[in-house]
């Protein structure tokens, strides 16, 4: 993934533009606060940047196969382990994309003949904005700010699981957070 928040666009707002000293631990706050809010794992349980995701699942008769993390662009590919165990690909055109969900084509799946597997059916896509909205980067850029100016790891009355994120950057986030 193509990083959302740069150096270029944290050093004006921490005054560092002549402090290549400070870069790697500043690239590394970005990556933090970025990493903390994006893909499958991330709070928002979204895609930010453009990213190529894998989705496996079970083969079981559905209508609809809801991608997660959208905002989904394309689907790269679709495989399945057949009933021998042995990985096969499935013609991408087998399956429509609506939004962020796969239909069947000629009301039938490519991966009709798949094992039972749990994760017999994989679907690879490419998800993510490729105009990362405002909002989102300026959210980053404050979780980075924050992260550079308070270092300290151990906050008392919060647990070690969790990132706190001030009011504003979770009003900004907010609107783009996916809940299932």
């Amino acid at each position: 993934m193509i990083a959302v928040v740069t150096w270029n666009d944290m050093a004006p707002q921490l005054s560092l533009e002549l402090d290549d000293v400070r870069r790697p631990l500043v690239e590394a706050y970005i990556a933090a606060a970025t990493s903390h809010i994006d893909g499958p794992t991330g709070w928002l349980q979204r895609a930010i940047g453009v990213q190529t995701l894998e989705l496996r699942f079970e083969a079981v008769r559905r209508q609809c196969v809801a991608l997660p993390c959208p905002p989904v662009i394309n689907v790269v590919g679709v495989s399945y382990l057949d009933r021998d165990g042995v990985l096969q690909e499935a013609p991408v055109d087998g399956v429509e994309l609506i939004d962020s969900a796969l239909h069947p084509i000629n009301s039938s799946w490519p991966w009709e003949t798949a094992s039972v597997r749990r994760d017999a059916v994989r679907v690879r896509y490419r998800a993510g904005y490729e105009t990362v909205p405002p909002s989102i980067k300026v959210a980053i850029m404050m979780m980075a700010t924050d992260l550079v100016r308070n270092r300290g790891t151990v906050a008392v009355g919060l647990s070690a699981t969790s990132v706190p994120m001030s009011t504003t950057v979770e009003a900004l986030l907010n609107p783009f957070q996916v809940f299932r």
